[in-house]
């Protein structure tokens, strides 16, 4: 096949790596390929070039996506352009399917999806451009209403996918996700009710985790558990289960007019069923819905395997890194269990101050890593028994910014990071490493300096013994205003008032 024959794609992206990618695949399947790092450059190659079909980002410097999308639909309106992008939305579909996209990918996005997607289109598009041709013969005013009706479809159907997406996209915890599901499938269905039943092959008997109840009222309280053996069936096949109109369905009913059981597989193993059904008014499942139902449970499937792997990847990094601290308290006896003790009497500071749920979890993991970077000071200045030199000090002064660098690298933990590298600025701004002044230190950095400050007057160091408690709280009380923030500082006393701070044991 020569140059003239082969179908010629326009990839648009701003990052390399997937432009070189993609340049490497569509080559080696035997497409003509141009790519472009934004839409000016783009429309350079459209102004010399005659291009199949478009695969273009939203997100990029200078021309846009979508203003690339307009540009192509004045030049050409039968040349496809697909949009693939980090950042779903349903206003970002709208807004694409008004410049003329036909269809919404998001990221990550496996190669052999991009090239189902383009067959799908061009295809599509060799149709339309006869249909233009049977247009012009044919001028018929019955044509132009089904195409516009398929039209119409075609947005409601990228509408509702892209919430389905954008949705599941949304959630961070796997408990949440069935939740989701359920309200998402009355919403789209219009079902009375929508219930999700862990059932398989290790669980047999359905139970139920989730439920949802459409304009009609509450759910019912009997459930669908005399529709188990159908339940059962539909585990063991594999495949959805749809009743359009219920005339004697054997197992079903008659009080439920319409009904679905669509499974959710995890690695082509059924994890458990989402039930569907209507028992009054004129609403019927049809094969629609039985797809948009499908893509549901095919998307919260990925859903919990990314969170579940994830998850993983949390634990197993963060396992490593306090390895690393645990290695570096090893090297010093004086310090043993720092970390934990900071961490400890962080989090009870940050709930005493009425910090959320998620914030005390970002102390605790910054409290257990804050001291990460002395990994970078050398043992001879770290364990040195007398005073530091200036020059020494200044090795020590680096830690919290080579700590807050290990944690970067792994391109997470953002408010984690920053409070490992700002935990030794003081109120008064005479800290390190920037001198940031009172309320622009990060507020659960202000609150670890006090709990670090506390336990380190409260062990023993190679340069002193430990300190009585009563003269470690006059220290920090005096130090209100100066090294610490004061509302800490009143807090922590509170809470040494109560009790709730106490004198380590002599290990």
């Amino acid at each position: 096949m020569n140059d003239k024959e082969r179908e010629t794609i326009l990839f648009v992206d701003d990052e390399e790596g997937l432009v070189e990618l993609a340049g490497e695949y569509f080559r080696r399947k035997g497409f003509r390929l141009f790519t472009a790092k934004n839409g000016a450059e783009a429309v350079e190659i459209l102004k010399h070039e005659s291009i199949d079909c478009c695969f273009t980002d939203l997100n990029m410097p200078g021309m846009d996506g979508l203003e690339l999308a307009g540009y192509i639909r004045q030049l050409d309106s039968s040349i496809p352009v697909i949009v693939v992008t980090g950042y779903p939305s349903l206003d970002s579909a709208v807004n694409t399917l008004k410049n003329g996209v036909v269809d919404f990918l998001v990221k990550p996005v496996r190669f052999s999806m991009l090239e189902a997607c383009l067959g799908r289109v061009l295809r599509e598009r060799r149709l339309f451009i006869d249909n233009i041709f049977l247009k012009k013969k044919l001028e018929g005013k019955s044509r132009l209403e089904a195409l516009n009706r398929e039209l119409t479809n075609k947005v409601e159907e990228l509408n509702t996918l892209n919430m389905i997406m954008s949705n599941l996209s949304s959630i961070d915890a796997s408990s949440d996700i069935f939740k989701c599901v359920t309200d998402l499938a009355t919403e789209i269905t219009n079902a009375d009710e929508s219930r999700f039943y862990v059932i398989n092959d290790d669980i047999q008997q359905p139970f139920q985790v989730a439920a949802s109840c459409g304009s009609a009222g509450e759910i019912c309280d009997d459930g669908l558990d005399d529709v188990a053996e159908l339940l059962m069936e539909t585990v063991n096949d594999k495949i959805p289960f749809l009743v359009a109109e219920n005339k004697n369905v054997r197992g079903l009913p008659e009080k439920i007019l319409s009904f679905m059981a669509v499974p959710l597989k995890i690695r082509e193993r059924v994890f458990g069923i989402l039930v569907l059904h209507v028992i009054g008014g004129d609403t019927r499942f049809d094969k629609k819905d039985l797809f948009y139902m499908s893509f549901l449970t095919m998307n919260a499937a990925s859903s919990i395997e990314n969170i579940a792997l994830y998850d993983n990847i949390f634990d197993n990094l963060f396992s490593t890194l306090y390895a690393f601290v645990q290695a570096l308290e090893a090297r010093d006896p004086y310090t043993r269990q720092h970390s934990d003790r900071v961490a400890r009497l962080s989090v009870s500071i940050a709930g005493e101050m009425g910090c959320s749920k998620e914030e005390m979890d970002i102390i605790d993991f910054a409290g257990r890593l804050h001291d990460i970077g002395k990994i970078g000071v050398m043992d001879k200045v770290l364990l040195k028994p007398g005073k530091l030199t200036d020059e020494e000090f200044d090795m020590i002064k680096k830690h919290p910014v080579i700590g807050a660098k290990i944690i970067g690298q792994l391109g997470m933990w953002d408010r984690e990071q920053e409070i490992i590298k700002y935990h030794h600025e003081r109120f008064d701004g005479t800290g390190y490493p920037e001198g940031l002044k009172g309320e622009k230190i990060p507020f659960l950095a202000r609150i670890l300096a006090v709990a670090d400050a506390f336990d380190a007057m409260d062990s023993d160091r190679a340069y002193r013994k430990k300190m009585e408690i009563e003269r470690i709280m006059d220290i920090i009380n005096e130090a209100a205003g100066t090294q610490f923030d004061p509302d800490v500082v009143k807090v922590f006393q509170k809470l040494y008032k109560q009790g709730n701070i106490q004198q380590t044991k002599k290990e």
